[in-house]
């Protein structure tokens, strides 16, 4: 069965995979999860991640996960923006997260970012999920 909601299924798995205190989790990979996964990189939330190919033609994320005296980084990963409920930010109405501690991770006509690299760029686009 084909799945409705692939960036969801990978948040899931990193949620679920640092409930579980796992050090890697893996996801189907594609461009869209590539671009989030570097975003939570470059924000360190995540320690690093890399492709692998399963068989010709598909290839799998191997995602490490990153933990701070025994807890994991990522206390919260949600979804914003849903198949069933597209949700769109001009980026003076883009809130923050957690004060300013959290961070959203937008789709921007420049490419995929965080909310701060939004702000400092001048672009709003689709909130993708919010991350702290």
């Amino acid at each position: 069965m084909a799945m409705s909601d692939p960036l969801g299924d990978m948040l899931a798995r990193i949620r679920n995979g640092q409930r579980a205190r796992f050090s890697k989790v893996s996801a189907p990979a594609s461009k869209l999860r590539s671009n989030v996964l570097e975003v939570l990189k470059r924000e360190g939330y995540i320690r690093g991640y890399y492709s692998t190919e399963v068989r010709p033609g598909i290839s799998e994320l191997e995602i490490e996960l990153k933990y701070a005296e025994g807890e994991p980084v990522i206390r919260e990963i949600s979804r914003v923006s849903k198949p069933g409920r597209r949700v769109y930010s001009k980026i003076k109405e883009l809130p923050r997260y957690y004060n300013g501690l959290g961070i959203a991770i937008l789709s921007t006509p420049r490419g995929v970012m965080s909310d701060h690299e939004a702000r400092a760029a001048n672009v709003g686009g689709e909130v993708l999920c919010r991350v702290f």
